[in-house]
C-alpha cells in the first residue's frame, strides 16, 4: 500500500481531552509543523527514542541521546532540523523539540477526561458558595462560605477551600490541598496534593521568657498559570499579601513565608525556602535547596544554582552560586580547617604586601 505523504499547517489549539485515536497528521496539526510520512499512522502515546514503539512519537531534546536516534522504532520523532539528516523515520521538525514534547503529553494525559461536573454527594458545599459552569467536587471536600469557583475547577477529593476563597477558571486542586480563608488564586492554577496555601506565617513576638503569636491579617494571591508541587506551603501575609505572579511554576516541598513576592515567569526547584519579605523578581531561577534569607530583593533574570545560600540583595541579573561541590571527607576535613584560618591568612597576606611595597 503506498504511502500517503502530507504537509500541514494548522494554528496549535489545546485538546480537552485524551482522544480514543489520534494520527501523525493529528499530532503536526496540533504543533503547526509540516512532516513527510504516513498521514494516518495511528499514534497511541510518548515515548522515549530508546523505548518507543511503532505506535509511539519520541523526541529529541538533549544531544546526549542522539546516540539513540539511529535505532529507534518509533512512528516518527520531533527533532531540531539540525538532527533530520540522522532520523531514520519519519521527523517532525521543530526549532524546540522539548517545547513540542510539552505539547503533545497534554494530548495524552487521561486526567482530564476523568473529571465528572456536579457535587460528590459526600462533599461539604456551604450554602451561598457561587459555582461556575462544569465545576467539579469530588468526594469528602470541603468549601466554606464566601467562596466563588469559575467555569471548569476541579476541586479533588478531600481538599478544603476556606472562607471567601476566589479561584479562577480551569483552576484544578488535586486530592487533599488546603486552601485557607481569603486566598485568590487565577486562572489554569495547578495545585498538586497536600499543598498548603494561606497558612499562618512564622511570627511571634518575644516577651524575654516565651513567644506571643501575631495574628496573620494578610492574604495570599496566585496569578495565572501558576503550579504549586506537593506538601508545599505558601504562608499567608502578616498584613498585606504574600503575592506569586503568573505563570510561577513552584517545585514540590517549597516553602514560601508571609508577604514573599515572586515575579512572573519564574521557576523555584524543590526544598526551595524563601524568608519574610523578601522579593524575587520576573524570570528567575532557584535551584534545589536554594535558601534566601529575609527582607532581599532579587532583581528580573536571577538564577540561583542548588543548595546556594543567598544573605544580601541581588541587584544585577546572572547566575549565582554558594555552595560548594562534594568531595572526600579526608579532603573536606583539611579545606574547612583552612577556611577558618582564611581571615588571618588574608590579614597576613596584606601585612606582606605591604611591606614588600615599602621595600
Amino acid at each position: 500500500m503506498p504511502v500517503r505523504r502530507c504537509r500541514t499547517t494548522v494554528s496549535w489549539a489545546p485538546m480537552t481531552h485524551a482522544p480514543d485515536h489520534l494520527t501523525l497528521a493529528d499530532i503536526a496539526r496540533h504543533l503547526d509543523i509540516t512532516f513527510e510520512g504516513d498521514a494516518d499512522q495511528p499514534i497511541r502515546g510518548l515515548a522515549t527514542l530508546k523505548e518507543a514503539t511503532p505506535d509511539q512519537v519520541a523526541f529529541l531534546a538533549n544531544r546526549a541521546y542522539l546516540k539513540d536516534l539511529a535505532t529507534t522504532q518509533a512512528a516518527a520523532v520531533l527533532l531540531h532540523p539540525e538532527h533530520a539528516k540522522h532520523c531514520p523515520v519519519p521527523r517532525l521538525e521543530i526549532e524546540n523539540p522539548y517545547l513540542g514534547y510539552a505539547h503533545l503529553s497534554q494530548l495524552f494525559d487521561p486526567l482530564p477526561a476523568r473529571d465528572k461536573p456536579g457535587i460528590h454527594s459526600t462533599a461539604v458545599v456551604a450554602p451561598g458558595v457561587t459555582l461556575g459552569k462544569n465545576v467539579s467536587i469530588q468526594a469528602h471536600a470541603v468549601v466554606e462560605e464566601g467562596v466563588t469557583l469559575g467555569d471548569d475547577v476541579v476541586v479533588g477529593a478531600g481538599s478544603v477551600i476556606g472562607a471567601d476563597c476566589i479561584i479562577g477558571e480551569r483552576t484544578r486542586l488535586h486530592a487533599n490541598v488546603t486552601v485557607c480563608h481569603g486566598v485568590v488564586i487565577g486562572k489554569r492554577a495547578i495545585l498538586q496534593s497536600g499543598c498548603v496555601i494561606g497558612g499562618d506565617g512564622f511570627g511571634f513576638a518575644h516577651d524575654g521568657e516565651g513567644w506571643h503569636k501575631i495574628a496573620q491579617l494578610g492574604g495570599v494571591v496566585l496569578g495565572d498559570d501558576v503550579e504549586v508541587g506537593s506538601c508545599s506551603s505558601i504562608d499567608r501575609g502578616a498584613l498585606g499579601d504574600t503575592v506569586i505572579g503568573d505563570d510561577v511554576k513552584i517545585d514540590s516541598q517549597v516553602q514560601i513565608a508571609h508577604n514573599v513576592t515572586i515575579g512572573a515567569h519564574s521557576a523555584l526547584a524543590g526544598c526551595v525556602g524563601i524568608a519574610g519579605s523578601t522579593k524575587v523578581g520576573k524570570h528567575c531561577m532557584l535551584g534545589g535547596g536554594v535558601g534566601l534569607s529575609g527582607h532581599l530583593t532579587l532583581c528580573d533574570g536571577v538564577q540561583v544554582t542548588g543548595m546556594s545560600l543567598v544573605t544580601n540583595s541581588i541587584h544585577k541579573p546572572g547566575v549565582y552560586s554558594s555552595g560548594t561541590g562534594a568531595m572526600g571527607n579526608t579532603q573536606w576535613r583539611k579545606n574547612a580547617v583552612r577556611f577558618k584560618q582564611l581571615d588571618d591568612i588574608a590579614k597576613r597576606l596584606s601585612r606582606l604586601e605591604k611591606n614588600t611595597g615599602d621595600t
